[in-house]
C-alpha cells in the first residue's frame, strides 16, 4: 500500500508535470514516466489473463494504483497529450467506475486529446458505445444509468459517431427511462406517462438513425400506453 506521503508526491508531481506540458504536446516528467512504465507492466499482466471477466476483475484492483496521478494530472492539466490518463479512462469505463470515467472523458473529449495505437476509435465514440453497452447488459442500471448515459449523451452530442453507435445510446437511455433490463421488461400500460413520452423520444431517434436498432416493438407497446392516456393539460 502507498503511503501517504509518496500518494501526496505522486499527486504533486503529477500536477506539476501537467502544468508544464503545453496545449497539443506531450506531458513530460518523472510522474508521467513512472506512470507510463506501471502501465506497461499492468497491460503484460492483463495480456496474460485470457478470461474477459478477470481481466476486468483486474483491472478494478489494479486502478487504484493511478488515483493520486490522475487527481495531479486533471488538476493541473493543459490539454497535452497523456497516454495514461486515455487509457485508464476506458479502464475504468470496463470496471464500471463511470464516475471517474465520465470525468477522464470530460477531460479528454474537451481537450482533444488522442488515443493510443491500440485504440481505432476516438473518445467519444468509444464512451458512446461503451456505456450504451454496459446499460444494454444489464451492467449500468437504474438512477445510475440514467445518469451516466443523460451525461454521455450532452458530452459527445457535437461529436461525430457512427449512426449505429448513436442508435445504441439513444435505445439504451429509453429502455433505462422505463426501467427495462435484460431479464425484466416492464408493463408498459402501467409506465408512468412522462417516462413513457421520454422514452418514447428516444426510441424513435434510434429508430431515425438505424432501423435495425430493435426498438420497434417498444415503440409499438408506448404508443398504445400513450394513446391512453388522458389529454396533456
Amino acid at each position: 500500500m502507498t503511503s501517504p506521503a509518496r500518494a501526496h508526491k505522486m499527486r504533486v508531481l503529477a500536477e506539476l508535470s501537467a502544468r508544464a506540458a503545453p496545449y497539443g504536446h506531450e506531458v513530460r516528467g518523472t510522474a508521467y514516466e513512472l506512470m507510463l512504465r506501471q502501465l506497461a507492466e499492468h497491460k503484460r499482466l492483463l495480456k496474460s489473463i485470457q478470461s474477459v471477466e478477470r481481466k476486468i476483475e483486474a483491472k478494478r484492483e489494479l486502478l487504484a494504483v493511478y488515483d493520486e496521478y490522475l487527481a495531479g494530472a486533471l488538476a493541473g492539466g493543459q490539454g497535452a497529450h497523456d497516454m495514461v490518463l486515455v487509457t485508464l479512462m476506458v479502464w475504468h469505463m470496463d470496471a464500471g467506475s463511470w464516475v471517474r470515467a465520465l470525468e477522464l472523458a470530460r477531460y479528454v473529449i474537451a481537450h482533444g486529446l488522442a488515443m493510443p495505437s491500440e485504440y481505432t476509435r476516438t473518445p467519444a465514440v468509444i464512451l458512446i458505445d461503451m456505456a450504451a453497452t454496459a446499460a444494454l447488459d444489464g451492467k449500468l442500471c437504474g438512477d445510475e444509468a440514467v445518469r451516466v448515459l443523460a451525461d454521455v449523451a450532452q458530452l459527445t452530442e457535437a461529436h461525430d459517431a457512427p449512426d449505429q453507435a448513436r442508435a445504441k445510446l439513444f435505445k439504451a437511455i429509453g429502455y433505462a427511462v422505463v426501467g427495462r433490463t435484460p431479464t425484466t421488461t416492464p408493463d408498459y400500460t402501467t409506465v408512468d406517462e412522462t417516462k413513457a413520452r421520454a422514452a418514447m423520444a428516444q426510441f424513435v431517434r434510434a429508430n431515425e438513425l438505424f432501423a435495425q436498432v430493435g426498438v420497434k416493438k417498444d415503440m409499438e407497446r408506448l404508443e398504445r400506453r400513450l394513446k391512453n392516456a388522458a389529454p396533456a393539460s
